[in-house]
């Protein structure tokens, strides 16, 4: 994406329902990676706020980039029938268009997050809807006046979606609209191999791993190390480093180094799409990466201070 692109923003990707769990059981010593963090009771209750929100990676990045200014977003994903209208509802109030595929067969996905006393948030996934897009969902006049394409990278794993997410960026480099690829979920990489995800993002011009997914799609312990070897494969690469700020690298090495703005969080949960769609955002109206990665930074604060992942 060259400064001053402009054009509308594009996303494809996850619609999810979140239920939203925020347990305070945990004595405040207890520190960051201690394996109490994720241990509950078991055989009896544990008390916990619980709330049901929309949600999905590729949903909350697009609605972040409305909130940051883009006038003109899109997003396509599919839904259970069932949900649709509630999830359209939704996505319009924050400003994005919606072109949800309603499913009579498959459930909208459906996400449990489990937030911890330091806000950080352990998911419990079930893909419902989201996996089953496909090829016959996408048409290439979806990319009439668009200016940027972003790809959830959950469309990835699954050999349907991952099908439709190849030919939607198939269809973007023929007309020369940059594409970007958030990679969504360590986990899920290792199910799928490395290979084959470095495979299917061949071509993007914008990659943003967080820094787990960095490192385990290089192999490299060091996040900057990490950031400059995918730059050599996508040529922006900017890694997400929560509480740490940000890298960014191109083509092969790291440009800058972005700093963290300060926020009390509460939930974790969203930080990363409100950084991928703040620096969408930020670069469809020309910002240069690193100010547009501080853009996302700054959006990430203002995620984690609100329960959810959307704006």
């Amino acid at each position: 994406m060259s400064d001053g692109q402009g054009g509308a923003l594009l996303v494809i990707g996850d619609v999810v329902t979140d239920v939203v769990a925020r347990h305070r059981t945990l004595p405040p010593a207890v520190g960051r990676g201690d394996p109490r963090l994720t241990s509950f009771p078991r055989g009896t209750d544990t008390a916990a706020r619980i709330r049901i929100l929309p949600g999905g990676a590729g949903a909350n990045a697009a609605c972040w980039a409305a909130r940051w200014g883009c006038a003109d977003v899109t997003l396509l994903g599919r839904v259970g029938e069932d949900e649709a209208g509630w999830h359209e509802k939704h996505l319009r109030a924050a400003g994005v268009r919606p072109l949800l595929v309603p499913d009579a067969e498959a459930p909208t996905a459906t996400v449990i997050a489990l937030v911890d006393a330091t806000a950080e948030r352990t998911f419990l996934t079930d893909s419902g809807a989201v996996l089953r897009i496909s090829r016959a969902d996408w048409s290439p006049s979806m990319l009439d006046g668009v200016g940027h394409l972003h790809l959830s990278g959950y469309l990835l794993f699954a050999d349907t979606s991952r099908e439709l997410a190849l030919l939607a960026l198939e269809s973007a480099r023929a007309r020369g609209v940059p594409v970007s690829v958030d990679p969504a979920s360590a986990g899920f990489i290792t199910e799928l191999g490395v290979d084959r995800v470095l495979a299917a993002v061949d071509g993007a011009a914008v990659l943003i791993p967080n820094g787990d997914e960095a490192r385990l799609l290089t192999g490299l312990s060091d996040p900057a190390d990490a950031a400059a070897k995918l730059s050599r494969h996508v040529p922006l690469t900017v890694v997400t480093l929560g509480a740490e700020g940000a890298l960014v690298a191109e083509s092969g090495r790291v440009t800058a180094r972005v700093a963290p703005f300060p926020a009390d969080a509460v939930d974790s949960t969203g930080a990363g799409d409100a950084f991928t769609g703040a620096f969408l955002a930020a670069r469809l109206a020309g910002a240069d990466a690193a100010t547009a990665a501080a853009q996302g930074c700054r959006a990430g604060a203002e995620a984690v201070t609100v329960v959810g992942g959307r704006p």
